[in-house]
């Protein structure tokens, strides 16, 4: 699983899952934006990054996940995040996505019909969805840091199996 994590990133939304996919078995690299490996998250918490996307933008993997936070406009603003994205929902990669991150998949444009996202993304993707977590084919959309864990669970449901989500659940 590729972990996107940019400057302002939010903390809840990046760790939770990550957390959750690594206690299923999954193996997460966290790549930085930047050369710098220390990215510091909406609430000035830093975070190491394992490698600069740099790195990694030519690796195939089996999920891209792409945490929410004010930090999100850099996901969409960056050509490699956009080409890794489009690249993955081509080979019918997992695309996930939490807050305000599923507007990087419609810059891709790669979001469908239903998905759901935090409210304040909504004049950007309109048809917003109510649920905590929406799964549509290979994307997989939340709607922010409250839905955090329950996000994570959905991805390794997806990716590994709903016994490995339920085991890591309980």
């Amino acid at each position: 699983v590729l972990v996107f994590l940019c400057e302002g990133f939010e903390e809840i939304e990046t760790v939770s899952p990550i957390d959750i996919l690594r206690r299923a078995g999954a193996q997460v690299t966290v790549a930085s934006l930047t050369k710098d490996l220390h990215v510091k998250g909406r609430s000035n918490i830093i975070m190491s990054a394992d490698v600069d996307l740099d790195a990694v933008k030519d690796q195939d993997f089996d999920c891209v996940l792409c945490p929410g936070g004010p930090g999100t406009k850099h996901l969409r603003e960056d050509a490699r995040v956009i080409s890794i994205v489009q690249r993955h929902h081509q080979k019918s990669v997992k695309l996930a996505a939490i807050c305000a991150a599923p507007t990087v998949l419609h810059q891709a444009g790669v979001l469908g019909s239903k998905y759901t996202a935090h409210f304040s993304v909504k004049e950007t993707i309109p048809d917003i969805m109510e649920q905590a977590v929406v799964v549509d084919g290979n994307i997989i959309t939340s709607r922010g840091a409250g839905t955090a864990t329950e996000f994570g669970l959905a991805v390794v449901r997806e990716l590994i199996s709903k016994e490995k989500s339920d085991e890591v659940a309980k």
